[in-house]
């Protein structure tokens, strides 16, 4: 390494891969790639410059509807059109060779079986290199595409989202590692006893199985979770591998990470086996007064009526028509939408006196994500002081344009982050398990043997 070290622990980095990047007006500005939003070579470029970096993987969300009632505020945004990202990453996983690929499926609106089947199928075309980040669907405009007039209530969807995980691991373990002997002269394929018929029965599922897939390369994908909620840490706590969060202060990302490893360690697991990584944007510039220069040009860019329905809809879906827009953002109830969030932009406000068009502005930059402005070194000071500090063991990058803002952080403060040895130089192993360190999970034979198997 080009820097002193800093034990066995060491930071990760994701990129985010998101439209023309994740500022709600990148669109509109000169440095974005408009024209090429649903075209394969943006994502095969972006994927490419993650792996040159030996950033830990690339990572995309998704949703299954068109998150806006107002077609004339939908015109404004550039969040219309969405590659399903499952399908994507069966092209990324061919034409890369080292790079994680991390994509979002949710629990609410898809099924185990058929989750579990595409999950395994990509492990195996990218030599085991894919991640599941498991969400829970938290809005109507989903619903109503499934033949639901509602969504699910929020402890309904994560104890569906408990025994979802519970049946797809299940089913990834459908063969032991060695099952397929394919041995011509005796002609067994493979003998009866290395596939395991899952048999599960619950409240929400009942499968059968076995997955009819040999068992990914990784043993299992790696479970990423994405909810902040009581409810969604335990759920990570129980099933996920790393977090990804919405923290905007040390102090209460601090708070978090303790929390978090202090439920791994209750259920038995280690706390180094599941990493937290809070969303970051960062908008870099060769000076302070760039940077400021730099954001400040994109928030000129923010139509205010796409910025009040971003906004609603973080909140939960709730209708902000009827409050001025300039007075002081009102005392909302708890909804059945994404209720970490809703607290996160509150919270917000109400400590630094926001107006509700004033917390719509911060929202649209990053949706709630933490934004750092300034210099390379400014830049790798902050990140530096949280991952030392213990309140993230990395980041996932959220850059405010692409592929612009990308390119300057591998480009300006990634090379700070090694000088510092915070970041490592290649990668460790093949497999993003191998490249995050995480255990391989025993096969059903092998299981009982493991001082510690995931839950």
């Amino acid at each position: 390494m080009t820097g002193p070290s800093f034990g066995a622990r060491r930071l990760k980095l994701g990129l985010f891969v998101q439209e023309t990047g994740h500022h709600l007006a990148a669109w509109r500005h000169p440095a974005a790639t408009v024209d090429d939003g649903v075209s394969f070579a943006r994502f095969h470029r972006l994927a490419r410059l993650a792996e040159e970096a030996s950033l830990h993987f690339i990572f995309l969300a998704d949703t299954v509807a068109v998150r806006e009632r107002d077609p004339a505020v939908l015109g404004r945004t550039a969040r219309a059109t969405v590659l399903e990202p499952l399908t994507l990453l069966g092209a990324l996983a061919v034409t890369t060779e080292r790079i994680g690929l991390i994509a979002t499926a949710s629990t609410t609106y898809n099924e185990p079986y058929n989750l579990a089947r595409q999950f395994a199928s990509l492990d195996h075309l990218s030599g085991g290199r894919v991640g599941w980040n498991l969400v829970t669907t938290n809005s109507d405009f989903e619903s109503w595409n499934f033949n639901r007039d509602a969504n699910p209530l929020h402890a309904d969807r994560y104890a569906r989202a408990k025994e979802f995980a519970k049946v797809v691991r299940g089913l990834w373990d459908s063969f032991d590692d060695d099952a397929l002997r394919r041995d011509k002269p005796s002609g067994i394929f493979f003998p009866a006893e290395a596939m395991h018929t899952l048999h599960h029965e619950g409240p929400h599922f009942r499968v059968r199985g076995p997955l009819n897939l040999a068992r990914p390369p990784q043993g299992h994908p790696v479970i990423v979770q994405a909810g902040s909620s009581d409810a969604g840490r335990e759920l990570a706590a129980e099933t996920a591998e790393v977090i990804f969060t919405a923290q905007q202060r040390f102090e209460d990302a601090r708070v978090f990470y303790a929390d978090v490893k202090h439920r791994l360690v209750r259920l038995g697991r280690r706390p180094e086996h599941l990493s937290i990584m809070p969303g970051l944007m960062p908008v870099i510039g060769r000076s302070r007064a760039e940077a400021e220069e730099k954001f400040a040009e994109l928030q000129a860019l923010i139509h205010p009526s796409v910025a009040l329905s971003q906004l609603a809809n973080q909140l939960g879906g709730v209708d902000l028509s009827p409050y001025d827009p300039d007075g002081p953002v009102p005392d909302l109830p708890e909804t059945n939408g994404p209720k970490s969030r809703q607290r996160l932009l509150l919270d917000l406000a109400q400590r630094e006196g926001l107006t509700l068009r004033q917390l719509a502005l911060r929202n649209a930059g990053a949706r709630g994500h933490w934004i750092l402005r300034g210099t390379p070194a400014d830049i790798a000071d902050e990140i530096e002081h949280w991952f030392r500090g213990e309140a993230a063991d990395g980041f996932n990058l959220m850059p405010p344009v692409l592929p612009r803002d990308a390119e300057d952080f591998v480009r300006l403060v990634l090379p700070e982050l090694r000088r510092r040895g915070l970041f490592r130089d290649g990668f460790e192993g093949r497999t993003l398990r191998e490249n995050l360190g995480l255990p391989r999970p025993p096969d059903r034979r092998h299981a009982a043997a493991q001082p510690e198997a995931l839950p």
